[in-house]
């Protein structure tokens, strides 16, 4: 088995380099994505040394899941032991997904995993955004129960009370028909929120800049092709936006494509201070569908006025 699953993964790294697409301009042709490595690990559970696990283990570590550095096995963060921290790792990771726990790289897990997603961890300084609740207590009952699905950022990052008139501006290389959707999306929070939009022509004074990257381009959160990470957005008040411009774009839902307004309506709320939802399928879920559109949820709007007190 890890012979066998040694070579397709190599193959696979091989090959991937030479898959990237363009930004809106690509074909709908079927292409590897850079979470297929985890095809040729299903199966794999403690005890298992599996040529990709160390992959695997990148993967968890992106998303907040690990954090070997601070581990007493830090030395197994670059290798292919399915070890303790790995299974309690997969464990939290199927907990926030709504899988059977089980620490076994099964099917479904893989099939969740493989999704293209959001760019933003779930765990950040240990706060699993998925799990948290936000809870009140019932007088009535004395117990604490969920009222939302929303969460903060750690320390509950946000804009200054008095800045609530953000501008924001599209970095050169943005294509000309991803703007009208963008906008269109700050103009949807804005009709729900305190907060106003506008844009302006000098992208280097503005409070939020939107732009579309490949790969590594400098801001310590490296893009990875096509079929991946999709976008990620930075909490306040960095103010930094950027799409995936590797994958395939679309406005509106067409098969295999990416709704811009959708995905700007999610990254949106990083910027505002949101984290992901802990209620599937909704807007702020991490993993993002490419077979249609999504717009605010009431526990979105909530959320922000809870943030800000309004």
């Amino acid at each position: 088995m890890a012979s066998r699953a040694c070579s397709l993964f190599l193959f696979t790294l091989l090959l991937l380099p030479l898959l990237s697409r363009g930004t809106s301009r690509n074909t709908n042709n079927k292409k590897s994505s850079p979470f297929d490595f985890l095809k040729h690990l299903q199966g794999c559970h403690k005890g298992d040394n599996v040529s990709g696990i160390k992959v695997l283990k990148s993967y968890l570590e992106q998303f907040g899941y690990m954090n070997y550095r601070h581990s007493k096995k830090q030395n197994h963060a670059n290798d292919d032991d399915f070890d303790e921290p790995l299974e309690s790792a997969l464990k939290t990771y199927q907990l926030n997904f709504h899988l059977n726990t089980t620490g076994t790289l099964d099917a479904k897990t893989v099939s969740n995993m493989m999704m293209p997603r959001c760019g933003v961890a779930d765990i950040i300084n240990g706060t699993n955004w998925i799990r948290s609740d936000n809870k009140k207590h019932d007088h009535n009952h004395g117990f604490l129960h969920t009222v939302s699905h929303y969460a903060f950022f750690p320390r509950k990052q946000k804009w200054p009370d008095s800045k609530y008139s953000l501008t924001y501006g599209f970095l050169p290389g943005t294509p000309t028909r991803a703007m009208s959707p963008v906008a269109q999306a700050f103009q949807t929070w804005a009709a729900n929120t305190h907060f106003t939009f506008s844009r302006a022509q000098d992208d280097t004074k503005v409070d939020i800049k939107i732009g579309f990257q490949s790969r590594d381009h400098g801001d310590g959160s490296p893009f990875d092709g096509a079929g991946g990470v999709l976008a990620h957005a930075f909490a306040p008040t960095d103010g930094r936006f950027h799409y995936d411009a590797d994958e395939q774009w679309s406005v509106g839902a067409i098969p295999g494509q990416f709704d811009l307004e959708t995905d700007a309506l999610h990254e949106i709320r990083h910027l505002l201070g949101l984290g992901h939802s802990k209620a599937q399928g909704t807007l702020m879920w991490p993993s993002i569908s490419s077979r249609g559109t999504k717009g605010l949820d009431k526990d979105d709007i909530n959320g922000i006025k809870t943030l800000y007190n309004v």
